[in-house]
């Protein structure tokens, strides 16, 4: 795992805002419904309630590398990649925001 997919994640579970290069944590505690977000390329990729054991995530219309990297670092998320789909811990996957326990 890259570095900053470890910076970067490890502050998404700990609710620190950062920012590196592609990747960028936000902490967004406005409006009553506290959130932490994950983007990448200004794409939201992962977001959760801040004190949630839930997490959701997309690719956001994006099938890359890197996208698949970011979200394979989070807690009981595992994605494949089998000619050219996507399997998010061995079920197709479209892509779509899906809630997993953390």
């Amino acid at each position: 795992m890259r570095k900053i997919t470890q910076n970067t994640i490890n502050a998404f579970l700990n609710d620190d805002p950062i920012k590196q290069t592609n990747t960028q944590v936000i902490v967004n505690a406005n409006f009553g419904d506290p959130r932490t977000e994950l983007y990448l390329f200004d794409n939201l990729i992962a977001q959760k309630r801040i004190g949630s054991k839930t997490i959701q995530i997309t690719n956001a219309g994006w099938k890359s590398r890197t996208t698949k990297e970011r979200l394979n670092a989070l807690p009981n998320v595992r994605i494949q990649q089998k000619q050219k789909e996507w399997y998010l811990n061995g079920i197709k996957w479209d892509g779509e925001f899906i809630t997993i326990q953390n």
